[in-house]
């Protein structure tokens, strides 16, 4: 219920019109306007309050991962463990509403709106406070819902855009769509759903220790290996795809914009494996496993402790992430190459993108939801047995 009275608000609050606000007709055939109604819930083309949605709750972590690597004390912050992790959490909340405040800044400027007088600064603050109540909302739904707040926003934003594209989907190709949509979304959800519950269990054995007249230790575990399952290896294809198209002198690179073309196709496919490979490997540090095997007393049978150890596993992680971001990057195929049947690229620009986040991100929070449940339904069974 929590979870649902969230959403409510949420969409609320990208239908209610933030006051003295300018709102033009979109430009509808923009390579990029398709993917910032993805990201915005089609927010940015009638700037309600929740103009950019969690656009910005998306944007702040990768920035604050930016900034620990530059600036030493916050490194320092990320290695004090949970002290520090709390005060990064305060970081990151702040420069989110400050990414609201630049984003208010920049879209009013950029539509032409004097941001410097009493009504345009009412409208800058009255977005940045949107800003902030989103992401509060999404840590509503974390701490006292079900699954991740801002994943869950992200598919209420999407879910909201997508039922007017589906309808030109229909109208250009009638029937075919829905036969080529029940394919697209039967073979994404079942690959998914493989390479998200799927995973490589290195065991691990702890050595027995004598503490005064008894054993301790001596048990075997593992170590479960996985693919980390993300959507952001399509969407910054598709950017990246799509930046070339808006330079000036770029005609060359029109073949760029259409979804149906081959070339665009293998492009974008060697792309998302490539940015899923590098994506999975930089989150993935063996060495500290390693370490930590040494400082419990684990090791895995018939490998040394230590950097051997840390070697091996880095041998196993890096084939698991490599067949993991193969499956992303045919994950990321399945839609485009079924809209490119369709031959509706030219008046869908990257829908195949938006299907396939929409599909992925249903699947893994169906999952974590799931997860949840399970997990609360065994606690309160056990609980009598705790008291």
């Amino acid at each position: 219920m929590v979870t649902l009275g969230v959403i409510v608000l949420f969409r609320l609050g990208q239908s209610l019109p933030a006051p003295y606000v300018t709102v033009r007709a979109p430009e509808a055939d923009h390579p990029l306007r398709r993917l910032l109604d993805l990201l915005t819930g089609g927010g940015l083309s009638t700037l309600p309050v929740f103009a950019f949605g969690v656009l910005p709750c998306l944007a702040a972590p990768p920035v604050l991962r930016g900034l620990i690597v530059v600036i030493p004390r916050l490194a320092a912050l990320r290695a004090e463990g949970q002290a520090g992790a709390r005060v990064l959490t305060r970081y990151r909340r702040r420069l989110t509403v400050v990414l609201g405040l630049l984003g208010a800044i920049g879209v009013l400027g950029f539509r032409g709106q004097d941001i410097l007088d009493a009504h345009g600064a009412i409208a800058v603050v009255c977005l940045t406070a949107g800003t902030a109540l989103v992401l509060r909302l999404a840590e509503v739904i974390t701490d006292r819902g079900f699954g991740d707040g801002v994943r869950i926003l992200v598919l209420v934003q999407v879910l909201a855009v997508l039922p007017s594209e589906f309808l030109r989907l229909y109208e250009k190709t009638g029937w075919a769509a829905i036969a080529v949509m029940a394919v697209v979304t039967l073979s994404v959800t079942v690959i998914t759903i493989v390479v998200a519950q799927g995973q490589r269990r290195v065991p691990v054995r702890y050595a027995k220790r004598m503490i005064g007249v008894r054993a301790y230790g001596g048990t075997s575990t593992y170590i479960p290996l996985r693919f980390p399952q993300a959507n952001s290896p399509a969407v910054l294809a598709a950017v990246l795809l799509s930046l070339p198209v808006l330079l000036p002198g770029a005609g060359w690179l029109g073949w760029l914009r259409d979804e149906g073309n081959p070339g665009r196709i293998a492009v974008y496919f060697v792309l998302v494996c490539l940015f899923a490979f590098n994506r999975a490997a930089v989150t993935q540090d063996m060495d500290k496993v390693a370490v930590e095997l040494v400082r419990v007393g684990g090791f895995v049978p018939g490998i040394r402790p230590g950097p051997w150890t840390a070697e091996y596993l880095d041998f196993v992680n890096r084939r698991i992430i490599g067949f993991g971001a193969f499956c992303s990057g045919v994950v990321a195929l399945i839609p485009v190459t079924g809209l490119a049947l369709l031959d509706v690229s030219p008046r869908v620009p990257i829908a195949g993108v938006t299907l396939q986040v929409v599909l992925v991100f249903l699947v893994s929070v169906t999952l974590d939801t799931t997860r949840q449940a399970q997990a609360l339904r065994l606690q309160r069974h056990y609980e009598p047995f705790l008291r």
